[in-house]
């Protein structure tokens, strides 16, 4: 029987019973879904072994793709910030040109 605040998961076989507010329920479960796949795809490559291990490899897997994430995500934020300082400087370029703008204070 799950008490009010848990979130019952199944992984690789096994049940865990989580912790988990209700308000984060649906997200608690799309992650042990998620890592319920990745351990199943490596336990069935074969090349590791044991619950354990495939977890770590899993694990190892996941903060990879997390890691390359967040560096393409910083990537494209430099990326925005260089395009918007480009588009400012165009602005103040076109004011600074055109006669009929008041000069600043």
């Amino acid at each position: 029987m799950t008490q009010p605040n848990t979130v019952t998961v199944h992984i690789l076989d096994k049940d865990y019973c989580i912790a988990c507010p209700p308000e984060e329920r649906a997200n608690l479960e799309s992650a042990a879904r998620y890592l319920d796949g990745k351990m199943r795809e490596i336990r069935m490559s074969g090349k590791v072994i044991g619950a354990d291990r495939i977890a770590v490899m899993a694990a190892l897997n996941i903060t990879h793709e997390l890691l390359h994430k967040q560096q393409h995500l910083d990537q494209q934020a430099g990326s925005t910030r260089e395009q918007v300082r480009e588009l400012l400087d165009r602005v103040d370029q076109a004011l600074a040109a055109d006669p009929d703008t008041p000069a600043g204070p």
